[in-house]
């Protein structure tokens, strides 16, 4: 795991920990990282579901040109 990225992102990472461990209102960042992870966490789950909708359309698409998807052609 030596490619450039990798060391730069732990690098990166390593040094905004160490400033949030640091910070005198850490209990403000805390309640920032749980809002954000929040956010995030809806918003993924919002992707989740709109991505499950459109293959079950397109699933739903395909076995209609195939007849139903119950064998009859």
């Amino acid at each position: 795991m030596n490619h450039p990225w990798i060391v730069y992102l732990r690098a990166y990472l390593g040094v905004r920990i160490h400033r949030a461990r640091t910070a005198p209102s850490r209990g403000a960042s805390a309640v920032e990282w749980v809002i954000i992870t929040a956010i995030i966490a809806g918003v993924a789950l919002g992707l989740a579901t709109l991505i499950r909708t459109l293959v079950e359309q397109k699933q739903g698409d395909i076995q209609n040109s195939f007849g139903g998807g119950n064998g009859n052609t």
